[in-house]
């Protein structure tokens, strides 16, 4: 079997970068929640100055495209991250907000090659941290964490201003 590509995204990965976000949603048992277009993707990710990276892993050849672009090599997993920074170690880290593998490619390595690859980024340019949230209900992914010698922050909590509220601060 060959090993598949892990690279960053290119402006033709868009469609199934959003195809996996929507794979994400349903995952996370929220599949309406997705209101991101391919236009937000494109401009977030190859804009004049991106602030979001994407990370995606090409399926091994197997001669199936996986999309309406027969030439487009189906992409079996991502990793979106953005620059963070730790005021205490005085340096950037990489969070990463959203890590998915198809549900027919799990298990292959998928997640643990893009971890790694982030990971990689973070020890290449100096990063302190590789940090990212996991819902309390997905014990198959925090098992998957925690065997790569991840652990939970259970100290701190994620805080979340929205909607009207965060509108009505913003005024």
């Amino acid at each position: 079997m060959t090993e598949p590509l892990i690279r960053p995204a290119s402006p033709a990965d868009v469609p199934q970068i959003l195809d996996l976000i929507h794979g994400l949603a349903m995952y996370e048992r929220e599949p309406d929640a997705v209101k991101t277009t391919e236009e937000q993707l494109h401009r977030s990710f190859f804009g004049d100055n991106p602030a979001v990276f994407a990370t995606v892993a090409e399926a091994p050849s197997s001669g199936d495209a996986g999309g309406a672009d027969a030439a487009a090599p189906r992409l079996d997993g991502m990793a979106l991250w953005f620059l963070s920074y730790s005021t205490w170690e005085g340096e950037h880290g990489i969070w990463l907000e959203d890590l998915y593998v198809r549900e027919d490619a799990r298990g292959s390595g998928l997640g643990t090659a893009l971890l790694t690859s982030l990971a990689q980024e973070c020890v290449v340019n100096g990063y302190r941290r590789l940090e990212w949230s996991v819902l309390k209900w997905n014990e198959p992914s925090i098992g998957f964490y925690k065997s790569l010698g991840a652990y939970p922050m259970d100290e701190w909590d994620t805080f979340r201003l929205t909607d009207e509220p965060l509108q009505a601060l913003g005024r």
